[in-house]
């Protein structure tokens, strides 16, 4: 029997990707799966239910007949308590599901005996690039926090000459250099601002500079393991807040990125920076939905503070929802390819992949 691929529309609120296009239906369907995806599922996206239908799956008129009975579950975003409730006990669950960050959401994947693979916690290595849901989506916001920041800036972001004059370009900062902050300085760059890249870890100048941008060194360095930044010591974290607090007085537009993986955003602009900046100065906070980098951040709103205006948009992906589904479905399908082996479910827990992704950890392999 093949195996039965469900996927429903998303429930949290504002989400507008899905995590199956009609190009990867069709690469499921030739790996010898049977798709059933509700009815109006990847229309926020872009995709209408007759590419589904061409593509090989069954189109079903609610979320409970597309995962009623599936054997694995395709989510951008954790289904609700309803949905999870309707998933037949022991079926495979994929997405972004952050279990430990809901309880009861834990607790209903676990009374349920869901094997639930929260691709966010993928290792990041060279072999699950190509499964890496983080990095794709966070291109996707890195794009759009920019965007957000030129619309939001009394300004223009490229130096223009005019019959009235010439007008400066603006100075951009992005604060962070993993995938959002890269992407965010190589938008900024196309528009014609004058960028600066900002980020602990010396190894990404390089990748600043490559793209357009200048790397700004306060001095301080925090290369920790694995690519990711290290916690600052008291004493870096003062040095480093003066030198910038300094630099920000001449900067016009902030685009925050910094994240450390499984922690609050860690806390880089405060609140006597911004109140030193120059009004008409914009702040778009990308990690506000873990907290902000900056002080005074609040997610999901913009305020003006003196004349600083402060954006905390949240789930950025999800504006840019075409692109975003179709990076995020080719992650999926290459993860759901582990665990096809001619037609049928098959684990191998010696694969890091799935040893380290599965939740709850796993020392003994299921029988």
């Amino acid at each position: 029997m093949a195996v039965e691929v469900g996927v429903a529309r998303e429930t949290a609120p504002g989400e507008r990707r899905v995590a199956l296009t009609p190009e990867t239906c069709k690469k499921l369907v030739k790996a010898g799966a049977a798709v059933r995806i509700e009815r109006g599922a990847g229309a926020s996206a872009g995709f209408t239910d007759a590419d589904y239908t061409e593509a090989g799956a069954r189109v079903v008129d609610d979320g409970h007949l597309a995962l009623g009975g599936a054997d694995v579950v395709l989510c951008v975003q954790s289904p609700d308590a309803v949905r999870l409730s309707q998933l037949k006990e022991g079926a495979v669950l994929i997405g972004v599901l952050q279990p430990q960050a809901d309880a009861s959401r834990g607790a209903e994947i676990q009374a349920r005996k869901l094997l639930a693979f929260p691709l966010e916690r993928l290792p990041r290595t060279t072999r699950a690039q190509a499964m890496d849901v983080l990095s794709s989506q966070a291109g996707m916001a890195g794009y759009k926090a920019v965007l957000i920041a030129a619309q939001l800036t009394p300004r223009f972001f490229p130096m223009l000459t005019t019959a009235a004059g010439t007008i400066r370009p603006s100075r951009v900062l992005i604060v962070g250099a993993g995938v959002a902050g890269l992407q965010a300085v190589a938008t900024a760059k196309r528009l014609g601002a004058q960028v600066e890249g900002f980020d602990v870890r010396p190894e990404t100048r390089e990748q600043i500079e490559s793209l357009g941008g200048k790397f700004l060194d306060l001095g301080v360095s925090a290369a920790g393991e694995g690519g990711y930044a290290r916690q600052l010591t008291d004493d870096e974290r003062a040095e480093q807040q003066r030198r910038l607090g300094e630099h920000l007085k001449n900067i016009d537009v902030v685009v925050c990125t910094a994240a450390v993986p499984g922690r609050p955003a860690p806390k880089i602009v405060t609140a006597a920076m911004v109140a030193g900046m120059r009004p008409g100065s914009v702040i778009v906070d990308l990690a506000a939905e873990t907290g902000g980098n900056c002080e005074l951040t609040q997610p999901g709103e913009t305020i003006d503070s003196n004349g600083v205006v402060i954006a905390g948009p949240l789930n950025l992906a999800s504006m840019g929802a075409l692109h975003a589904s179709e990076m995020f479905a080719r992650n999926a399908f290459n993860f759901v390819s582990l665990l096809l082996k001619d037609g049928a479910l098959a684990f191998d827990w010696d694969d890091e992949l799935l040893a380290k992704t599965v939740w709850p950890e796993r020392t003994i392999p299921p029988a």
